[in-house]
């Protein structure tokens, strides 16, 4: 029986975690981080630079595939520790002001919502839709409910302050879940 497997660059596991998938998102983020670490080591380099060469080529890295996943807060805070790891070997001052760099949950949100967005969209039969709804015979096991992907992305539209019909306007959408930062 196969146990986990990569699918468009991403890592499905058979019981639903993604544990795996955020462990890969850290050392691609390492990666990127290794590649431009020239830039953002050099103290010549401003702040404001560093910031930009770290959104343009780390956080995507760490990002890639992350608007799909149901994450928990344990797996979110790693995302956050590796994400200020990398910025305090840059910068040793105020992190994210100086770098004008946002927490990383929120652009996890941002995305999350993002594609939930799109995927409101499109119409009430296409199959992202449908599988959105998906409620699966039979019970949930005991004890505590797994994660499921729509109860984060409630989460999340409670934090934002939207609500599903909102998603029908494109451009209102892309305003209301913009965390600012690009």
């Amino acid at each position: 029986r196969v146990e986990d497997f990569k699918y468009l660059g991403s890592t499905v596991q058979s019981n639903g975690e993604c544990g795996k998938e955020v462990k890969k998102r850290v050392q691609a983020g390492w990666n990127g981080w290794r590649k431009v670490s020239g830039v953002m080591c050099d103290k010549r380099v401003s702040a404001r630079m560093k910031g930009k060469v770290y959104k343009t080529v780390v956080r995507p890295a760490m990002l890639y595939g992350l608007e799909t996943v149901a994450l928990r807060k344990r797996q979110e805070a790693e995302l956050e520790v590796a994400e200020t790891k990398m910025l305090r070997f840059s910068l040793n001052e105020y992190i994210r002001g100086t770098a004008h760099v946002r927490c990383f949950g929120d652009k996890v949100r941002e995305a999350r919502l993002r594609w939930f967005g799109h995927v409101q969209r499109r119409d009430s039969e296409h199959i992202g839709r449908r599988m959105l709804r998906l409620e699966l015979p039979g019970r949930r096991p005991r004890g505590r409910p797994k994660r499921r992907f729509m109860d984060v992305v409630k989460e999340d539209m409670k934090l934002v302050g939207v609500r599903e019909e909102e998603a029908e306007d494109r451009v209102r959408w892309r305003q209301m879940i913009c965390c600012g930062d690009p």
